[in-house]
């Protein structure tokens, strides 16, 4: 990806140091990556909710929504994909930067595009969360159709029946959607973050 040219960084009196003592919390980005009906949005759209009622700000990127808006020209193509993931990883960091915790539910199946995001990011700053599901329960919870379209030709290049999911290496955390409830993950997740949102943790 080229930069644009004539172009120059500037940084402001507030910076993002600023932003999260007045909010009383880091800012950190959770990256929730697996199977199309594994239960990411769900589980990313709890932990929303948990969080923004103790008061702290905090923002969902879905990947339905994402697709209808900033990366609304991009198609499915392995190149359209890792666009599409770059966007919202440089729009994270945005987020971050205005103090807010940034809560990401995307399929991400390939292992370089999820390391290629962690290099994005300052360490501390990122933690992958694999949403683990053998594919046969997702398609049960497909309410769109998704994997018959696709296990009929319909829909080609989709993860899990057509194209390849590489399940993180090394994720900071891994919630079994198969064996635990939305209730026991949303838990999980919350309590990973409750140190590392203190702004006094380091960096």
């Amino acid at each position: 990806m080229t930069h644009s040219e004539n172009t120059c960084q500037f940084r402001g009196e507030v910076c993002r140091n600023h932003r999260e003592e007045r909010n009383g919390h880091r800012a950190v980005t959770l990256w929730f990556t697996g199977l199309s009906g594994a239960g990411k949005s769900t589980i990313a759209h709890a932990v929303e909710k948990r969080l923004f009622d103790m008061g702290l700000n905090v923002y969902t990127f879905d990947g339905d929504n994402v697709r209808h808006g900033l990366c609304g020209d991009l198609g499915f193509s392995p190149e359209d994909r890792s666009e599409n993931i770059r966007r919202i990883g440089e729009m994270t960091k945005l987020f971050m930067d205005a103090g807010v915790i940034c809560l990401c539910a995307f399929i991400t199946p390939r292992h370089a595009i999820q390391e290629r995001l962690r290099a994005m990011h300052a360490p501390g700053d990122f933690h992958l969360v694999f949403v683990d599901c053998p594919v046969e329960i997702c398609e049960e919870r497909d309410v769109k159709g998704l994997y018959k379209l696709a296990r009929e030709g319909k829909i080609k290049n989709y993860t899990g029946v057509s194209a390849p999911y590489e399940a993180p290496e090394a994720p900071e955390l891994r919630l079994d959607t198969a064996s635990e409830t939305e209730e026991q993950c949303t838990e999980r997740v919350l309590a990973f973050l409750r140190e590392r949102l203190d702004p006094a943790s380091a960096r």
